[in-house]
C-alpha cells in the first residue's frame, strides 16, 4: 500500500525499530472485539519483540463507544511519561470496569496512580488539545486507508485478516520475517 504511512518518531511501538516486520494495529480502548484480541496481541507482542517493530495506532469509533476518544488520550497521557504499554495493558484487562461509566476520567487517573506516574501531568495531558489532536490525526490516518472497524491490523502495510489466533499471526508473520 503506497500511501500507508511509515513508522514515525510520533508514533506509539514496541519492539524492534530496525526490524523489517512491521505490524501497525489500529484499535480502540473502549471496543469489545480489540479487547478480544489483546491476550493474542500481547503474546505476539512479546514473542517477536526482537524481531519486529509493532505500532499502536487509535481509532476511537466514537459512534459506538461514548469513552473511546477519552480512553485514547489516557493513553497518550501514560504514553508522555513513558508508561503507554502499562496504561494500554490497565485499560483492556480493566474494559468492563470503566466502559459504562458517564466520565471514566476518575478511574483513568486511579489507573495513573498505580502506574507511579505524575498525576498532575497526566490530568493535564489527558485534557490538552494535544492529546486530541494526537487521537484526531491517527483517526484522519485510519479512515484515509479506508480502516472502518477494530481491530485492523496492517502487517508491512498489507490489510492482514486473521482471527484472534495465535497460531494464525504467528504464522504469517514468520511468513514475513522469511521473505
Amino acid at each position: 500500500m503506497s500511501n500507508f504511512p511509515s513508522v514515525s518518531a510520533d508514533d506509539i511501538t514496541y519492539g524492534s525499530t530496525s526490524a523489517k516486520v512491521t505490524l501497525v494495529e489500529y484499535s480502540d480502548f473502549q471496543c469489545p472485539a480489540c479487547a478480544a484480541y489483546y491476550p493474542t496481541v500481547k503474546k505476539i507482542k512479546e514473542a517477536y519483540k526482537y524481531k519486529i517493530v509493532f505500532v499502536y495506532r487509535n481509532f476511537p469509533l466514537r459512534q459506538n463507544h461514548k469513552n473511546a476518544e477519552i480512553s485514547a488520550r489516557a493513553g497518550y497521557a501514560a504514553h508522555k511519561q513513558g508508561k503507554f504499554w502499562e496504561m494500554h495493558d490497565m485499560l483492556f484487562e480493566n474494559q468492563g470496569s470503566w466502559s459504562g461509566l458517564n466520565d471514566p476520567k476518575d478511574t483513568f487517573i486511579e489507573y495513573a496512580q498505580k502506574l507511579g506516574l505524575d498525576l498532575e501531568k497526566f490530568k493535564t495531558d489527558i485534557n490538552s488539545s494535544e492529546s486530541k489532536d494526537f487521537v484526531t490525526s491517527q483517526e484522519r490516518q485510519a479512515l484515509s486507508l479506508g480502516v472502518n472497524s477494530t481491530p485492523t491490523f496492517f502487517l508491512n502495510a498489507k490489510l492482514l485478516r486473521v482471527n484472534a489466533n495465535y497460531e494464525e499471526f504467528k504464522k504469517v508473520i514468520d511468513e514475513e520475517l522469511g521473505k
